[in-house]
């Protein structure tokens, strides 16, 4: 890997190491917001299309035409672990200056769900190696994805990266992308589990399970489509970003869809709860201007 691995690149090695699931015919309720896994015919009509998410309206559908079971792909299971000694529970107090409220594996854990999986979090893990292993080892036997976080400093990264290292085959990689940090990715334990590990800031952590986790977890589901929707919009207001890396910067998009304004206080997880996109800032723009055509990740379709 180069000194700076690009989004790209590092995307491509995250979907080689997930496949999706076995599928299996699942009871017309219980397969309510999993994936279909094969087309489904009335007659010589298509009328449910693998890869879809299977709604309300599906499972009307599959029972209007008298099946009580639809072959789907089940929900990954996905793990997410914590990791910091200074990192405290919400509603405990904070002991010294040092200590902060553990917020990533909240944060995750709820997306995961969003994405259509089956989320466990595990409490802040111990600042051990040997803890740490026999935790991530428990954890394998419910596990199709772990994430790890916690890389409050290099000394618990560090811990993280030779605790995994030591469970299976593990790559460490420094991305592209501005006010990021580095990466773990690979496979671990008998059934080669794949294992990302993200940064602890909790808005590079999300920025990364948006553009990474999220199409690992989805390809998993065997979807149709793994990526967010992208438009081009008119950007409100001038923006820069570094030379030679990746900037996601969280913004509002306007109902139209045809207008976005970057938000304020870039620096502040506010950003993450207000913002509906992402501006897309690549490597070689450095400064753009009112009124310029941008990329524009779309987090929530607020405009429909």
């Amino acid at each position: 890997m180069s000194e700076h691995t690009r989004v790209d690149e590092f995307l491509t090695s995250l979907l080689a190491i997930c496949k999706p699931l076995e599928p299996f015919e699942m009871p017309l309720l219980d397969a309510h917001g999993a994936t279909l896994a094969e087309d489904i015919y009335a007659g010589d009509r298509l009328v449910l299309r693998s890869g879809t998410r299977i709604r309300s309206t599906q499972i009307g559908l599959a029972a209007s035409i008298g099946r009580d079971h639809l072959p789907t792909r089940p929900h990954p299971r996905v793990v997410v672990l914590s990791a910091g000694p200074d990192l405290v529970e919400p509603g405990q107090p904070l002991k010294s200056a040092s200590d902060e409220y553990e917020t990533n594996s909240w944060l995750l854990t709820t997306a995961v769900r969003e994405v259509g999986a089956v989320a466990y979090r595990v409490h802040s893990i111990p600042d051990d190696e040997a803890q740490l292993q026999k935790v991530i080892e428990d954890q394998l036997v419910r596990a199709d994805l772990i994430i790890i976080s916690g890389e409050r400093n290099d000394d618990s990264f560090d811990l993280i990266s030779r605790t995994l290292a030591g469970l299976g085959a593990i790559t460490t990689v420094d991305l592209a992308i501005e006010a990021s940090g580095r990466h773990n990715f690979g496979t671990i334990g008998p059934d080669n589990t794949p294992v990302v590990t993200l940064p602890g800031d909790p808005i590079a952590a999300y920025i990364s399970f948006e553009l990474f986790v999220r199409p690992m977890i989805r390809t998993m589901l065997g979807a149709a489509t793994i990526h967010r929707p992208s438009v081009k919009a008119a950007l409100e207001k001038p923006i820069s970003s570094d030379s030679g890396m990746r900037s996601y910067i969280r913004a509002i998009l306007a109902d139209d869809g045809k207008s976005v304004t970057p938000l304020a206080n870039q620096d502040e997880q506010s950003t993450l709860s207000d913002a509906n996109a992402f501006i897309a800032i690549t490597e070689t723009d450095t400064s753009l201007k009112a009124g310029d055509q941008v990329n524009v990740v779309v987090l929530e379709r607020r405009y429909i």
